[in-house]
C-alpha cells in the first residue's frame, strides 16, 4: 500500500468521490455541527483563495495559534491548495516563545483563536517585520473599540469571503494549483517542543505525510469507518498524524471537541474508535480511576481488585486469542466492573488506543490492558513525521514498542542509537542546516533514543544523551526510574538526579487531586498546595510509594532521597516544555539548592 497525492489532491479526491460523506464534526454550544468532505474541501478552496488575494504566494508561510477545530485543518488545507506552508504554534505558548517560531518561520500571517492569542502576537510585533496580518477566529473579546491597526488585523470569515469572491475571478486557480503540485513540496513545518534548547523546525514534506499514512494505516488496521477525536495539539506531528494525514487518505471521521478542557465529557458523547494518548493522558485517566475507585463502597473496590487480578495474566493477549475460560472470565469481569469504568473514560468502543511520544510506565500499560483497553505502545519523532514503531494488536509485548512500519527500514549504532532510513525521514531543519547535517547522516536519520532489540520488538531503553552515569561509574537509564515512580497514582512528576553522584537522588511533584483526595480522608488539614507538602503524613505517603518503586528496581537505580518540589512544574516558568516535558537542565538550575542538600 502506498499513496502518491499530496493533502489537498487527496482532499479534492474525496470531494469529488464521496461528496456527502461525513469528513468532520464540531462542537458547538453542546450541538455536534457536521461537515461533508464537499463542504470540508470548498471551505479549505476558499481559505487558500484568501491567502493568495492577501498576495500569498507559493512556499508562503502561514501560522496558526489555536487550539484544535475545524478552522484549523482549514487553514491547514487552505494553505495547502495554494501551495503555502503551514507552521504550527502551541497555544499554551507565552509571547516570547511565539515571537521567536513566527520570527524564525519567516511567517507572514497567523491566524489566532481569540483576541487573548491575537494580543500574545501584538505585544511582539516588533520583533515580527515579515508578518503582514493577523487573523482572528472568536468574535469574543473582539469588538470595534479594541485599539488595533484594522489594516493589520481581519476575522476569518473575512477570509473566506474574500477567498470566495477572488475564486470566482479565477475559477481555474485552483485545479491549476493542486495539478502542479509535488510529493517533494514541503508541506508543513513543525517545531520541536525545544526540551534541550531552541526550537527546531522540522520541514515535512507531502512524501513523507503520505508515508507515514501508509505504514500508520498498515500496522493500525486502520480504515474509512475509523473515527477519532482531535484534542491534542495540532502542532504536534502525533496529533497532525491522525487529525491530517491519515483520515484524508482513508476518508475516515474527525471530531473536535468544544475544548481541550471538555476532553472526557466529548469521548463519552463520540466513543471513537481510535484513541491516541501521550503518557501523561493515560497516568491522568489512571489516577482518576484510582480516586473514583477509592471513594467507591468496599464491595466495589473488592469488586474491581478481583477483576484486575483475574484478567491480568491475559492482559497482553488480543480477544480472540485467549482461551474460553480466560474469555468467560472476562466477559463476567466487563459485565460487573469494566464496562463501567470504560464508560466513565469514554473509551468503552475503542478499538485501538495509542501512547507515545514519550516513555511510560509498563504498569500503566498493564492497568488500561487489564481493564479491556487495547492499548499499544508506538514510537515516532517530529523528525520521522509520526509513528515509525508500532505494536500490532495480536502481538503485544508490554514495555516494547514493536517493530518498524511499512516502509521503514532500521539499524542500531555501537551505542545502541536507533537509525532509520525511509520515505518518512523529514527534509531537515529549517535554516539550520549543521543541526540537519548531524540529524541525517547518509540518508539514515539518527533519532538520539538508545534501544535494545528482543522478543516483541525494540525496547526504548532512553534519550542517548539523558543516560547518566554514576560517581561509582554505573550507567542509569532515568527514564525507567522516573516511569516506575510515576506508576503511583500519587506521583504527577518525577526528575531523576544521579549523574556524577553517589546514589539517586529525586525531585517529586505530587498529584494534587489524588493526594487531596487521600488527605480528606484522613482528616488532615491543608489549604493550599504547598501547605499540603509539609504536611508530615503526605512526606511519608510519598516515601511509601517510592519504597513500592524502588522494590521493582535494580539496588543502584533506588531512589535514596528525595525532595517534594512546592509547585507544580509550569510551562511559563520555562520548567516543562509545551507538550509538558521535562526541561532538565532549566529544572536542575532552578532547583541545584535543593538538589545539593538532599547529597550533604
Amino acid at each position: 500500500m502506498t499513496y502518491q497525492k499530496t493533502q489537498a489532491q487527496m482532499l479534492r479526491q474525496q470531494a469529488q468521490q464521496r461528496p456527502d460523506a461525513l469528513a468532520i464534526r464540531q462542537k458547538k454550544f453542546g450541538i455536534w455541527q457536521p461537515v461533508s468532505w464537499a463542504a470540508y474541501y470548498r471551505r479549505a478552496c476558499d481559505v487558500g483563495l484568501g491567502f493568495r488575494a492577501l498576495g500569498l504566494g507559493p512556499g508562503a508561510h502561514v501560522a496558526i495559534l489555536s487550539e484544535n477545530r475545524l478552522e484549523w485543518v482549514l487553514t491547514q488545507l487552505g494553505a495547502g491548495v495554494v501551495g503555502a506552508i503551514t507552521v504550527g504554534v502551541y497555544s499554551t505558548s507565552p509571547s516570547n516563545e511565539i515571537a521567536y517560531v513566527l520570527n524564525h518561520s519567516d511567517t507572514e500571517v497567523i491566524i489566532c483563536e481569540d483576541q487573548e492569542q491575537a494580543d500574545k502576537v501584538l505585544a511582539a510585533i516588533d520583533q515580527l517585520p515579515l508578518l503582514q496580518k493577523i487573523i482572528v477566529l472568536e468574535k469574543k473579546g473582539y469588538d470595534e473599540t479594541h485599539a488595533l491597526d484594522p489594516q493589520r488585523v481581519m476575522r476569518f470569515s473575512e477570509l473566506e469571503a474574500m477567498g470566495a469572491e477572488y475564486g470566482q475571478r479565477h475559477p481555474a486557480l485552483v485545479d491549476a494549483c493542486l495539478d502542479a503540485q509535488q510529493p517533494d513540496d514541503t508541506a508543513l513545518l513543525i517545531y520541536t517542543s525545544g526540551s534541550t534548547g531552541k526550537p527546531k523546525g522540522a520541514m515535512i514534506s507531502y512524501a513523507n505525510i503520505a508515508a507515514m499514512a501508509a505504514g500508520v494505516a498498515d500496522r493500525l488496521d486502520l480504515d474509512g469507518t475509523t473515527t477519532h477525536l482531535s484534542y491534542l495539539p495540532l502542532c504536534h506531528v502525533a496529533e497532525q498524524m491522525l487529525t491530517a494525514f491519515v483520515p484524508l487518505y482513508l476518508g475516515s471521521r474527525v471530531d473536535f471537541g468544544e475544548s481541550i478542557r471538555t476532553v472526557q465529557e466529548d469521548l463519552r458523547e463520540v466513543g471513537p474508535s481510535m484513541f491516541l494518548g501521550v503518557p501523561r493522558i493515560w497516568e491522568k485517566l489512571h489516577s482518576s480511576i484510582s480516586i473514583k475507585m477509592h471513594e467507591s463502597g468496599p464491595v466495589r473496590r473488592w469488586l474491581f481488585a478481583t477483576a484486575m487480578r483475574t484478567c491480568a495474566p491475559f492482559a497482553e493477549k488480543a480477544a480472540h486469542q485467549r482461551s474460553p475460560l480466560q474469555q468467560l472470565s472476562f466477559a463476567l469481569c466487563y459485565l460487573l466492573i469494566f464496562r463501567a469504568l470504560q464508560n466513565f473514560i469514554g473509551l468503552r468502543r475503542v478499538k485501538i488506543a495509542l501512547t507515545g511520544a514519550a516513555p511510560i510506565s509498563p504498569a500503566i500499560v498493564q492497568f488500561f490492558r487489564t481493564l479491556g483497553v487495547p492499548l499499544v505502545e508506538v514510537y515516532g519523532m517530529t523528525e520521522s513525521s509520526g509513528m515509525v514503531l508500532g505494536q500490532r494488536l495480536d502481538d503485544v509485548r508490554i514495555g516494547r514498542v514493536g517493530l518498524p512500519t511499512l516502509g521503514v527500514e532500521h539499524r542500531l549504532s555501537e551505542q545502541g542509537e536507533l537509525q532509520i532510513r525511509g520515505g518518512v525521514v523529514f527534509q531537515g531543519y529549517y535554516k539550520n542546516p549543521e543541526a540537519t547535517a548531524a540529524t541525517i547522516i547518509d540518508g539514515w536519520l539518527h533519532t538520539g533514543d538508545v534501544v535494545s532489540a528482543g522478543e516483541g520488538g525494540l525496547k526504548i531503553v532512553d534519550r542517548l544523551k539523558d543516560i547518566m552515569i554514576t560517581a561509582g561509574g554505573k550507567n542509569l537509564t532515568p527514564s525507567e526510574i522516573e516511569n516506575t515512580m510515576k506508576s503511583s497514582h500519587f506521583i504527577k512528576e518525577c526528575i531523576a538526579i544521579a549523574d556524577a553522584r553517589k546514589y539517586v537522588a529525586a525531585l517529586i511533584q505530587i498529584d494534587y487531586d489524588a493526594v487531596a483526595q487521600w488527605a480528606e480522608a484522613r482528616n488532615i488539614a491543608f489549604t493550599h498546595y504547598r501547605s499540603l507538602i509539609d504536611t508530615p503524613a503526605v512526606r511519608e505517603l510519598v516515601q511509601a510509594e517510592i519504597d513500592v518503586g524502588n522494590a521493582r528496581l535494580a539496588q543502584v537505580s533506588q531512589i535514596r532521597k528525595f525532595h517534594l518540589l512546592a509547585k507544580e512544574l509550569d510551562h511559563d516558568d520555562g520548567e516543562v516544555t509545551a507538550t509538558m516535558k521535562v526541561r532538565r537542565s532549566s529544572i536542575t538550575k532552578t532547583y541545584a539548592g535543593d538538589i545539593e542538600a538532599m547529597y550533604r
